[in-house]
């Protein structure tokens, strides 16, 4: 893979197998079709999905069910089934277990600055330093966003609005209900014209989140006066 960003019209089929990655990561789109999320070899795995059009039922591992609709997302360690007359995308981040989790649908803008006036929204947070996150990102009319890389790999859908993705190689236009692989470190921008763009993207490493020292129960446990936290640190220099 070799091209600095490579897209997908919606279809039901499985579309790219990063298993080798440094972040071994699978995308699948779904379109009308029940669709199997599960992986018996292996052990740990977390799927992150978005439903763009229709209604779906997620089932999980255990046999309980869910209903989402367009502009929900999902987190789902584990096996399960999708269900419904509904289309999206799912990534599968293997050796990794997230928490279950069920949002939306996503907001009108986002709710954190971003690069060239662009802003984002974490629809599902990373539960520790480290983890996987999904985001939601926001960009204006008439945006040519600064060039960059990412050090991983990132996945998503075009989920609104219309755009271009700049690239060394050429432009590829962007619309509502493409797939997306953005390969490591390649450089690339997002651009729009008249219309606004929104698209959800997945993450598969972070440098934020809760950590064992510092995560808000532990912070703002106060004994004689003074956070737990800072206490715990000492202990642990002590030791």
């Amino acid at each position: 893979m070799n091209k600095s960003f490579i897209s997908y019209e919606l279809e039901h089929k499985k579309l790219v197998d990063l298993s080798d990655d440094e972040f071994p990561t699978k995308l699948r789109m779904w379109n009308g079709k029940e669709v199997s999320l599960n992986l018996p070899w292996s052990e740990y795995f977390t799927h992150f999905g978005y439903v763009y059009e229709g209604v779906i039922r997620l089932h999980n591992s255990c046999g309980d069910s869910y209903e989402l609709r367009a502009g929900m997302y999902f987190s789902l360690p584990g096996g399960g089934i999708i269900w419904g007359d509904g289309s999206g995308i799912v990534v599968t981040h293997l050796e990794y277990k997230g928490m279950f989790s069920i949002g939306g649908p996503v907001e009108e803008t986002g709710r954190l600055r971003y690069v060239s006036g662009c802003t984002d929204s974490l629809l599902i947070p990373p539960v520790m330093k480290g983890d996987p996150c999904f985001n939601a990102l926001y960009f204006p009319p008439h945006i040519e966003q600064v060039p960059h890389t990412h050090p991983s790999i990132r996945v998503g859908m075009v989920v609104s609005g219309e755009g271009q993705c700049v690239m060394p190689e050429g432009v590829t236009n962007l619309e509502p209900g493409q797939a997306f692989v953005i390969p490591a470190n390649q450089l690339h921008s997002f651009w729009t014209l008249e219309q606004p763009l929104v698209v959800v993207a997945f993450h598969p490493d972070s440098d934020y989140g809760p950590t064992h020292e510092d995560h808000p129960m532990l912070n703002k446990t106060i004994v004689d006066g003074v956070s737990a936290a800072k206490l715990e640190r000492v202990r642990t220099h002590a030791s």
